[in-house]
C-alpha cells in the first residue's frame, strides 16, 4: 500500500492494540528549532523530574507521536520520569543519517533545556522500541563522546545490525527505505552493534520477544557492553512478537513487559542506583 496510507493506518490502529492510556498531569507538544517535533508527558505537578527521551519504532518508515502515545504515557505514569517523545524524520523521504541527526539534537536540546520543562538535566534516559531502539542505543554512544552520562538505555526489541547481507527477509525491505547505500549498513550509527569502542556507555536493559528474529542482536550488543565493561541485562519474553509493547490490549503479558521497561526506568534513577 502507498505509504500515506500504511503511516496513517499504523497510528489509527494504535488505540486499538494498546487499549485505554493513562491520564497525565500534562501532555503537550513542541517543535525544536532547527530539529524535530516532540511530545512532552509530565506524570505529576511540582518537582524537577527525571527525563526519558523516546524514539518510536516503525521500520524507519512509519511511526509517530501519535502511534506510540500509549506506550510513552504508559513509561511516564509508572516511572515517574518526565517522558520526551521524539517525531524524527522517516524513510525513505528523509534517509539515513537524517533520523539520527534529530535524536542527536533531541538529545543536545533535552539535556540543556530540561529545567525549562520541569526535568532534571542531571537525570537522563534514553529508550526506543525497534527502529527507535536503535537510534536509542546510536545517542547513547553519542551521549558518552558529548560527555552526557545517561542513566540508562531501555532497548525494545531493538534493531542494532542493519547489514543487508545479515538481515531477515522482513527486514531487507525496512533497511532498504532506510539506508542510501549498503555501506551505510556498515556505520556504526546504523549498526550500534559494530560500534569500535563502547566503554562508558551508558548502561543498557533490553527487552525483547522469544518469536522475532531480532532477539540475537539484543544477544550480540548485550555482549558487547559488557566486554567493554559496562552493564547489560537481557530478558526475552517468551511467546510475544514482534510490536509486543504497543500491543497490551490483544497481548495481556504486554502489559507485564511494559511494567518492566518502567521499572527499570524508575530504578535507574533512584539515587543509589
Amino acid at each position: 500500500m502507498p505509504l500515506s496510507v500504511a503511516r496513517r493506518v499504523n497510528d489509527d490502529e494504535a488505540s486499538e492494540m494498546f487499549g485505554p492510556v493513562e491520564s497525565l498531569f500534562l501532555v503537550e507538544e513542541m517543535e525544536i528549532a532547527n530539529g524535530p517535533r516532540i511530545r512532552i508527558y509530565r506524570p505529576v505537578s511540582g518537582e524537577l523530574l527525571p527525563v526519558l527521551l523516546y524514539f518510536h519504532g516503525g521500520g524507519w518508515v512509519v511511526g509517530s507521536l501519535d502511534s506510540h502515545d500509549g506506550v510513552a504515557r504508559y513509561l511516564a505514569k509508572h516511572s515517574g520520569a518526565l517522558v520526551i517523545s521524539v517525531d524524527y524524520r522517516l524513510a525513505p523521504e528523509h534517509p539515513f543519517p537524517a533520523a539520527v541527526d534529530d535524536a542527536r539534537v533531541a538529545l543536545a536540546w533535552a539535556h540543556a533545556y530540561a529545567p525549562y520543562i520541569g526535568g532534571d538535566a542531571n537525570r537522563v534516559a534514553v529508550a526506543g522500541d525497534s527502529a527507535g531502539g536503535n537510534l536509542a542505543a546510536v545517542v547513547a554512544r553519542h551521549a558518552r563522546d558529548l560527555g552526557i552520562a545517561l542513566a540508562l538505555q531501555l532497548l525494545v526489541y531493538p534493531a542494532l545490525d542493519s547489514r543487508l547481507d545479515r538481515a531477515d527477509p522482513e527486514s531487507v525491505w525496512w533497511l532498504r527505505q532506510y539506508l542510501r547505500t549498503e555501506a551505510d549498513g556498515l556505520d556504526p550509527d546504523a549498526s550500534p552493534v559494530l560500534a569500535p569502542d563502547l566503554h562508558g556507555v551508558a548502561p543498557a536493559f533490553i527487552l525483547s520477544c522469544e518469536l522475532d528474529p531480532l532477539v540475537h542482536q539484543a544477544d550480540d550488543y548485550a555482549e558487547r557492553l559488557i566486554e567493554a565493561g559496562g552493564e547489560a541485562l537481557h530478558v526475552s519474553w517468551p511467546g510475544l512478537i514482534h510490536g509486543a509493547f504497543r500491543m497490551p490490549a490483544v497481548l495481556p503479558l504486554a502489559r507485564d513487559m511494559l511494567d518492566a521497561g518502567a521499572a527499570a526506568v524508575r530504578v535507574a534513577f533512584e539515587p543509589d542506583a
